[in-house]
């Protein structure tokens, strides 16, 4: 079997195509095809409350090639879901009908907290030690999602409207960074030694350019360092001389300053990169869909 999962976020839009194992317990995937479209939704949402004619357009036709790509893989299950941008954009439930209607994919605008649930459905936790604990940190563009967990339960979760496209866009609220800080103060001041997952393109990125091992965490002075690293360089030279791409070169200085910061206030020594996000979420979910 082979499901899919689109994922519409603020900065770019993915479509994950997995080959469901199905004859092993517990059921597991594997990662076909993964395809990334950077449209920045978010410039349009944060700033003027709505997507443009132009943008939608090109989501319309992003997700017909998405929906295409499914046929000819022989997709059987998918899930499309969008997040920030798309919650705040007043056409939000109009964009939803034209996707519907023009490309034939149904998609489904996700509160704050059922996108914090699904980007921890991978449980990557399970494969470290239960004994520890863990906070989740996915960073998005427009907002970061945080999930910590305890001797191997869910203690707090929460969404949070701060974002990469929303720091460029000077978008973020003082009074969200003050809700977040409150948020990992209440629920991690009793618990010591706690690790970070990170998950998100930006921090995959960093976690290339740590040149860590595979497997192993990062640590919270490298990460500073590449921060530190990066921000020397202006953004043409983060293209050119450094290689990174376009859409990456600026949004990476500030989810780097955001990792930095959600570690610092839950004195995090470590973050562990697993390679996954919002994507491989979808796609556990549909295969815990399924089972039941």
């Amino acid at each position: 079997m082979r499901y899919a999962a689109i994922d519409i976020g603020s900065n770019a839009v993915r479509l994950l195509i997995a080959d469901i194992a199905d004859a092993a317990q517990p059921v597991t995937f594997k990662k076909n095809t993964l395809i990334r479209v950077p449209l920045r939704l978010g410039d349009d949402a944060f700033i003027d409350k709505k997507i443009s004619e132009k943008k939608i357009d090109d989501l319309v036709k992003t997700m017909h090639a998405f929906r295409n790509l499914m046929d000819v893989y022989g997709v059987t299950e998918y899930a499309a879901c969008a997040t920030s941008a798309m919650r705040e954009a007043v056409n939000g439930p109009e964009i939803v009908k034209q996707v519907k209607k023009k490309a034939g994919v149904e998609l489904e605008i996700v509160g704050g907290q059922r996108e914090a649930n699904i980007i921890y459905a991978s449980r990557t936790e399970d494969k470290l030690d239960k004994k520890k604990n863990y906070l989740y940190i996915d960073v998005g563009g427009g907002s970061t999602e945080l999930s910590f967990f305890a001797d191997g339960a869910l203690v707090a979760s929460q969404s949070f409207n701060i974002g990469t496209i929303r720091i460029l866009d000077n978008q973020d609220k003082d009074e969200t960074w003050k809700d977040m800080e409150r948020f990992i103060s209440s629920n991690t001041k009793s618990y010591k030694n706690i690790i970070a997952i990170g998950t998100g393109g930006n921090i995959n990125k960093l976690f290339r350019l740590s040149e860590e091992k595979e497997g192993k965490p990062m640590s919270f002075s490298k990460l500073k360092n590449l921060h530190h690293y990066l921000s020397s360089y202006s953004l043409k030279d983060r293209i050119q001389v450094l290689g990174l791409n376009q859409d990456r070169a600026d949004v990476i200085i500030p989810a780097a300053q955001i990792f930095i910061t959600v570690m610092k206030w839950a004195s995090i020594k470590d973050v562990y990169v697993p390679k996954v996000g919002m994507v491989d979420g979808i796609i556990q979910l549909l295969i815990e869909e399924n089972l039941k």
